[in-house]
């Protein structure tokens, strides 16, 4: 298996594998098989934007989840001022913090609309 490890401050933090090698392990655990960001961006766009909670909610949904605003800026990769602009609508982050924002939330949203 041809593994890739990405570290930060020197611990291992991602395991990058070959998309079919992924694929391999998803259905050896029994789990149902991810879709490519290509077919995901297709069911995205499809999907009602209503669905997506706007922007402006952010922290509501963070504070509802019980994230502090440190941990989820660390987690996104963010420093914690620049994730309050981001809360008040001073600043309008770009796709992969939104996609980053929405995995660590649990949301289905907040990417590029196609």
């Amino acid at each position: 298996m041809a593994i890739q490890v990405i570290s930060r401050d020197g611990q291992p933090e991602y395991a990058v594998v070959p998309w079919d090698q992924y694929q391999a392990l998803l259905k050896a655990a029994g789990q149902p098989e991810a879709v490519s960001a290509e077919a995901q961006t297709t069911t995205e766009a499809a999907s009602s934007p209503a669905s997506v909670p706007s922007l402006s909610r952010l922290a509501v949904l963070r504070e509802a989840k019980g994230i502090p605003a440190e941990q989820l800026a660390r987690k996104v990769g963010i420093s914690p001022a620049y994730l309050a602009m981001i809360e008040s609508g001073e600043r309008v982050p770009d796709s992969a913090i939104r996609r980053s924002l929405a995995w660590e939330l649990g949301l289905s949203g907040w990417s590029d609309p196609s």
